[in-house]
């Protein structure tokens, strides 16, 4: 399928010329096609270049974190891209959810922390947001901390209409940390939101 947008925009300041914009396929996810040119480091511009982006939305990522017993809640799921590099694809990762049309990331926090962790928010932290591959994918990621009891956080979690099946492990912040230095956690996000907590965990803990 190639559906033809008709897209044609001009910045002068950014120096780039979006020539067209093409649907290549439609379904879950959406796969597009730019054609595009762009100003030289070195003076004049580009040829016509063609470069396929891989559109799926935007994400949140929350880092549920208990700082009263200093531990943080993980979850586990199947990830199938992982069997490329990876010998288990049963993924330890942090809450996360794709933004619905018209929703707030902070709805998506709340949502997501209880489909796939059973939790009730305490308090919602805006951390960072960050382009997760802009070689190849638009998708931007929300990341928050969120106070939680972990003593309720145990289970098995998610959509059964979405095929979710998702466990959940409650683990101290240096168990965490260590998963992410031998490698057992392996995910950039998940390892984006534990290096954070590392450098931050001692001003949460004050402020209570």
């Amino acid at each position: 399928m190639s559906e033809q947008l008709g897209l044609t925009t001009y910045d002068a300041e950014s120096g780039f010329s979006l020539i067209s914009k093409k649907v290549l396929y439609k379904g879950f996810f959406q796969l597009d096609e730019y054609t595009f040119k762009h100003k030289l480091f070195k003076g004049g511009w580009s040829g016509e270049v063609t470069r396929e982006v891989f559109e799926r939305g935007h994400a949140v990522v929350v880092l549920p974190y208990d700082p009263i017993r200093d531990e943080i809640v993980l979850i586990e799921q199947i990830r199938v891209p992982a069997l490329a590099t990876t010998k288990s694809i049963w993924l330890l990762e942090l809450v996360a959810g794709i933004i619905e049309p018209g929703e707030l990331p902070e709805q998506v926090a709340e949502r997501e922390l209880a489909e796939e962790a059973g939790l009730s928010l305490l308090g919602l932290t805006s951390i960072n947001n960050y382009l997760v591959s802009p070689g190849g994918t638009s998708e931007r990621f929300y990341l928050f901390w969120a106070q939680v009891d972990a003593t309720q956080a145990y289970g098995i979690h998610g959509l059964e209409h979405e095929d979710e099946d998702i466990r959940v492990h409650v683990v101290s912040r240096e168990q965490a940390y260590e998963w992410v230095k031998n490698g057992r956690i392996d995910n950039a996000s998940t390892v984006l939101g534990i290096q954070w907590l590392m450098l931050n965990y001692q001003q949460i803990r004050d402020t209570l």
